[in-house]
């Protein structure tokens, strides 16, 4: 008996539908082209998540989006939505300490091109662990396809801010007064 309900798990398992979490990873500070990112899953519920790392900074300004164009009206997927993640202390994926840092964001028809969903956001984020998730219930052949793109934003120049100003202008007004003594004498 156990060796009739190993089998029947083990033939479940393998027959399992490709909507399925998939996990990818994006890699570290992924540009336009190495994040790039698709999925099929077919019919049924998903909810991918595509990994990535940000690493130096100061900060990142992320851009993410995610498109759905289908030709025919069962590929539609409904609840369609995209958003990006800290993957918390622990550094694992999808469990209690992680928090949303870009939506989530649903998608809504295509602006010009007719049978498309998209969804897209931005933010500015810290170096750390992260990750991208795709969710919906995908009919008949639906697939995705999207790009997350992330840019390191410059931090502050040294002596920049108030105090860099105050230091600048006490500057310039000592230059005026050196320079206004050595004229009069």
């Amino acid at each position: 008996m156990k060796q009739l309900l190993l089998a029947t798990t083990l033939a479940w398992g393998l027959t399992a539908p490709a909507s399925a979490a998939t996990i990818a990873s994006l890699g570290v500070n992924p540009t336009s082209s190495a994040g790039a990112f698709s999925n099929a899953p077919g019919g049924g519920a998903f909810s991918d998540q595509f990994t990535f790392t940000l690493t130096g900074g100061p900060q990142f300004l992320s851009i993410a989006s995610v498109t759905n164009t289908f030709a025919n009206p069962s590929d539609f997927i409904a609840g369609f939505s995209g958003a990006v993640w800290t993957t918390g202390a622990d550094g694992i994926v999808n469990n209690a300490d992680d928090v949303a840092v870009i939506g989530p964001v649903g998608a809504s028809a295509c602006p010009v091109v007719p049978n498309c969903q998209f969804a897209a956001g931005s933010a500015l984020l810290n170096p750390g662990a992260y990750y991208l998730e795709i969710s919906g219930l995908a009919g008949g052949t639906a697939g995705y396809g999207g790009n997350l793109a992330v840019a390191a934003v410059p931090g502050p120049l040294m002596g920049a801010g108030s105090a860099g100003l105050l230091a600048g202008v006490l500057a310039l007004w000592g230059y005026k007064r050196h320079r206004r003594a050595s004229l009069r004498a």
